[in-house]
């Protein structure tokens, strides 16, 4: 099952096109890898893809994203499991298992505020999972996350595609993610290819 198809995109920054000709699909069980360069235009295209901006020509296609961007959007004077329930309400979902599966459990009453900039962006995350949605579109999710919580987060992943979910990531470090296809951004182009190594690899 198809969940995301995006057709002959043109996507812009500030007005002015940064990437053209854009044509792929992610299926359910996939994982997509944006990589390239900085200022190339991941978070542009992430924006369009997740419904935020509109391309400047071209048609996307999706049963519905949830999108994590750089900024955790958290808000600093409920606690971690308030912020939760906020958006499992707005989600009309439960919160389930969420801040077990991200090791938040222990730190569910504190305000996300005086949270470390590495646990604000594992309750980021979290909200992912309390979204009911299968497409997650994922800018830079690692930032600020040691070694564990980078594998605690790609086992996540792995979860999610393994129940029949999918996600488009824009990342710069490996994930262990082998399955992953990879597709290369740079001005104004796109090439896909498998990820060689295991996606181990920096890239810079």
């Amino acid at each position: 099952m198809t969940l995301l198809h995006a057709e002959n995109l043109v996507v812009a920054r500030g007005g002015v096109p940064v990437l053209e000709g854009l044509s792929f699909k992610v299926a359910a069980g996939e994982v997509l890898v944006l990589r390239g360069p900085n200022g190339v235009g991941k978070t542009s295209l992430l924006r369009v893809l997740a419904g935020l901006a509109p391309p400047v020509k071209g048609r996307v296609e999706s049963e519905g994203a949830a999108y994590a961007a750089h900024s955790d959007g958290l808000k600093a004077t409920l606690t971690v499991r308030e912020n939760l329930a906020f958006w499992a309400e707005l989600h009309e979902r439960p919160v389930g298992d969420a801040l077990e599966r991200m090791r938040l459990g222990a730190l569910a009453e504190r305000q996300a505020g005086s949270l470390s900039a590495g646990q604000k962006r594992r309750l980021g995350l979290a909200r992912l999972l309390v979204t009911g949605r299968a497409l997650w579109l994922l800018d830079e999710p690692t930032v600020s996350l040691d070694a564990d919580s980078v594998a605690l987060f790609a086992g996540v992943v792995r979860g999610h595609v393994a129940a029949g979910g999918a996600a488009v990531i824009a990342t710069h470090i490996g994930l262990g993610l082998e399955e992953a296809r990879v597709l290369e951004l740079g001005p104004f182009r796109a090439v896909e290819r498998a990820a060689p190594g295991g996606f181990d690899e920096a890239f810079l």
